[in-house]
């Protein structure tokens, strides 16, 4: 055989070499995600190589089989042809064959499998759906070698208890990374960023991280004068009150929405808290419900209010929409007076009752120990001291000084959260 046969014989194995490894990376790595994207817009073929990817066992064998032909195909030719020449020059049969190896493999690694499988990472859908038809005649015209190789495969596997079932399940984890991804790339703004994220943290967040507690729950008794109803409605900028017997949250008959109440008296009617008409049943959740939980029961009961109570049917608390949406929407919409306010680069003063998610947030801390058992920054700082917190008490964690600024009544007002220097 001729050089120049040789040659165009190489060239054409170094094509088909190339043709197969870029199908093989492209097919493989395709993302599925992109692939049912291209399907919907009417790219046919997105669907042969998203079926191909659930079943890649006749795939597999068709390349490795293509490719160790080619490999052992080129490795005789370029032995028997470019060896001749190459002793010829060097005068020793050892050298000649050992350049030839040299030769041959390198140009192969170089133009048959590192440059088509980079440009197929790099253009991975593109390259896979119009690879797979030609992948698929292949797997059709070597269907009685794939049977004996994928067989004997499978076997082995079985045998082992090992699945060969792709999983492609996308978790919270993918797509957090994948935010993050594209927010760096700038593809995702920040307040889409901040946005998504929320709307993840709802399934972890319980309803006692962001409800009115217990003791913020102002609230009337049947017997409440309306004058004095009137009264607290004008000062406080609440649209709904509880309304109880005997002054105990635990006897709570409803509530009563303000706007209501207040143009009942302007039209000068006669009202009062047993009255039917003004006062509407309340909507129970228990504490141990997620905010996404609790969003569902809004939606399917028509509500936007909830009482909160916990294992022994005492209230604990009050939710509305509003405060379920606050924490979706986050600084976008909130108006009200931050929980989180940073004077310099590396002080911030923060409300005792802040959730602790906002915290970890806020000060870019990966997580806090044992956060399970709390739910605010107080919950924290009780839980590290191991007893009742009280004003100028401090600890430290994660490079971070947390020192109490005030408190009332055992409960924490506000705390100095200072970041410390790296080498403290």
């Amino acid at each position: 055989m001729s050089l120049l046969t040789a040659s165009v014989f190489i060239f054409i194995l170094i094509a088909l070499s190339a043709i197969v490894s870029s199908s093989e990376l492209a097919l493989a790595s395709a993302r599925k995600i992109k692939l049912q994207v291209m399907a919907k817009e009417g790219e046919v073929r997105a669907l042969d190589v998203l079926a191909m990817q659930e079943q890649p066992g006749s795939f597999i064998t068709v390349v490795q089989v293509a490719l160790n032909a080619v490999a052992i195909l080129a490795g005789v030719i370029g032995e028997s042809a470019v060896s001749p020449y190459l002793e010829h020059l060097f005068g020793n049969e050892t050298a000649a064959s050992v350049v030839s190896f040299i030769v041959v493999t390198s140009v192969f690694v170089l133009f048959a499998d590192l440059m088509p499988k980079r440009l197929a990472m790099s253009n991975s859908e593109a390259i896979a759906v119009k690879m797979v038809r030609p992948m698929i005649f292949l797997i059709f015209i070597f269907k009685p070698i794939i049977w004996v190789f994928d067989g004997a495969a499978n076997s082995l596997f079985k045998l082992m208890g090992v699945s060969t079932i792709r999983q492609d399940e996308m978790t919270s984890e993918d797509i957090y990374a994948v935010m993050d991804a594209g927010a760096e790339a700038g593809v995702i703004k920040r307040q889409e960023h901040h946005l998504i994220e929320n709307i993840f943290e709802m399934q972890e967040r319980t309803v006692t991280s962001v409800m009115n507690p217990r003791e913020h729950i102002v609230y009337f008794d049947t017997t409440t004068s309306t004058e004095e109803v009137v009264s607290v409605m004008i000062k406080q900028p609440h649209n709904k009150f509880l309304v109880c017997k005997d002054d105990d949250l635990e006897h709570t008959v409803g509530y009563v929405e303000s706007r209501t109440f207040l143009a009942a008296v302007l039209e000068q009617q006669e009202v009062c808290l047993l009255d039917n008409a003004l006062i509407k049943p309340a909507l129970y959740v228990p504490n141990t419900l997620s905010l996404f939980e609790v969003l569902e029961t809004f939606k399917s009961t028509g509500a936007d209010f909830a009482v909160i109570v916990n294992e022994y049917a005492l209230v604990v608390g009050v939710i509305t929409l509003k405060d379920v949406m606050s924490i979706v929407m986050g600084e976008l919409v909130t108006l009200e007076e931050q929980p989180i306010v940073q004077r310099t680069d590396n002080s911030w003063l923060i409300d005792g009752m802040t959730p602790i998610e906002d915290v970890i947030r806020a000060l870019g801390i990966v997580n806090l120990p044992h956060s399970q058992n709390y739910e605010t920054i107080s919950g924290f700082m009780m839980y590290m001291l191991r007893k009742i917190p009280k004003k100028t008490d401090t600890i430290e964690y994660a490079n971070y000084r947390f020192e109490i600024l005030a408190t009332q009544h055992l409960k924490i007002n506000q705390l100095l959260v200072t970041k410390l220097d790296d080498d403290a």
